[in-house]
């Protein structure tokens, strides 16, 4: 398994395997912003979408890689404010349900804090569902829960769920 960094470009070329990755996730019940059933045009619009925000340097996304084929995501969005440049939110932490159980999520999860503190981020915050297999994750990685928020989202069948907000401080390492 290899995990890259995907540009702009990249985005754009892989929409389509990139939505097929989050057609299973959102259809596997995973709440990452989307509803079920998740149309696979809708989720490579998505996709393509993010290939701007990547452009404009708001947006790293990396992607591991089963041979040729995505398996999983993690991105970092970046803030465009002045007072905000020491922090990023980790976001769309994502492993098709075929590849899970082999350690990628904490893989994917080290790719992007190792490359946030190289680019001098001191600070990383995300929310996820409460309750969901992701805490267990997020909790031994080191992040830091700070609170819930009830009924923040819909899952992927449309339930109001709550969502946990975690932290975790970083080391520079540039």
């Amino acid at each position: 398994m290899i995990v890259t960094r995907l540009d702009a470009a990249q985005l754009l070329d892989r929409a389509e395997e990139l939505a097929e990755l989050l057609v299973d996730i959102v259809n596997g019940g995973a709440s990452v912003g989307f509803l079920a059933p998740l149309d696979p045009a809708e989720a490579a619009a998505w996709w393509k979408e993010r290939a701007a925000a990547a452009a404009a340097g708001r947006l790293a996304v990396w992607a591991a890689l089963d041979g040729d084929r995505p398996v999983g995501t993690v991105g970092l969005a970046l803030p465009d404010k002045p007072n905000s440049a020491h922090r990023a939110e980790l976001v769309k932490l994502m492993v098709h349900r075929s590849a899970r159980g082999r350690g990628l999520g904490r893989t994917l999860l080290t790719a992007a804090e190792q490359a946030a503190a190289a680019a001098g981020i001191t600070l990383l915050h995300l929310d996820t569902e409460t309750d969901s297999p992701a805490e267990r994750l997020y909790a031994g990685a080191g992040w830091t829960r700070a609170g819930v928020i009830p009924d923040y989202a819909a899952d992927p069948g449309g339930v109001l769920r709550g969502t946990t907000l975690y932290y975790k401080k970083l080391e520079r390492t540039q």
